[in-house]
């Protein structure tokens, strides 16, 4: 219930079990020495609310692990942890995880380790969106899918190695991450989703695997520090302002495979020296 554990200056550690289906508004708040939360309610759909975050005043908690069978992590969940630095994610088929408006690790700022088990198969949608101290990011094998906006603004991200099991990059999936400075995409690739790395103005080479089939409009839209791009045989359609005000691009060259370019994709890309078309 709402201010269940308020209070408990002596409480070090919670465990959430799965029964649990609905925490109450600040149910921990000002638990002022809580150091480590194991989040294993499976099915909980609500978390206090956005003026009473369950954990609000918690500026102690450093270690959050997120159990196995977890489905739903409601809005808010983690608002205002302000001191919290690792986060274990095992959630293996997390279906639910805030949104744009209600972010899970809303004003996280220190998180800067985040470990993914390795049975997780999708990170879910605004996931870690937000998470500025994120500098490095690995995710294991058995990820199939980048949710939407998983990674958005964190933008002290600067390397991101993306796994063989990987088929497709969500919308906006790292977008704002400014910091950005190397991304492998690998051949399991087959789609890379609009505004999936638009922002990214840190990016200064991008290679692009012969999976992929389509770049979503605004993929790689004002990755100002972007110098080449290499496009292969398998893209059939380049997206609408795909490459829009990539400044620092000084030449492409467009594969035999490609039957459309869309509107503005390469406005703005005012270094442009050369462009090659079949």
């Amino acid at each position: 219930g709402g201010y269940a554990f308020r209070g408990c200056s002596g409480l070090t550690s919670v465990t959430i079990p799965n029964s649990v289906t609905t925490i109450g508004d600040s149910a921990f708040s000002g638990c002022s020495e809580l150091t480590s939360v194991t989040f294993n309610a499976e099915k909980c759909t609500q978390m206090g609310s956005y003026n009473r975050p369950v954990f609000s005043g918690c500026t102690g908690l450093t270690s959050l692990t997120i159990g196995e069978k977890v489905t739903t992590i409601p809005d808010y969940a983690f608002s205002g942890c302000s001191g919290l630095t690792s986060v274990t994610f095992n959630a293996e088929k997390c279906t639910y995880m805030g949104s744009s408006s209600y972010p899970v690790f809303n004003n996280c700022i220190n998180l800067t380790t985040l470990n993914i088990g390795n049975k997780v198969t999708t990170i879910p949608n605004y996931a870690f969106y937000d998470c500025t101290g994120l500098s490095s990011v690995t995710i294991p094998n058995s990820v199939t899918t980048i949710g939407d906006r998983a990674f958005r603004g964190c933008s002290g991200l600067t390397s991101v190695t993306i796994p063989n099991s990987v088929t497709s990059i969500g919308e906006r999936a790292f977008s704002g991450c400014s910091g950005l400075t190397s991304v492998t995409i690998p051949n399991s690739v087959t789609s890379i989703g609009d505004y999936a790395f638009s922002g990214c103005s840190g990016l200064t080479s991008v290679t692009i695997p012969n999976s992929v089939t389509s770049i979503g409009g605004y993929a790689f839209s004002d990755c100002s520090g972007l110098t080449s791009v290499t496009i292969p045989n398998s893209v059939t359609s380049i997206g609408n302002y795909a490459f829009y005000n990539c400044s620092g691009l000084t030449s492409v060259t467009i594969p035999n495979s490609v039957t459309s370019i869309g509107g503005y994709a390469f406005r703005g890309c005012s270094g442009l020296t050369s462009v090659t078309i079949p």
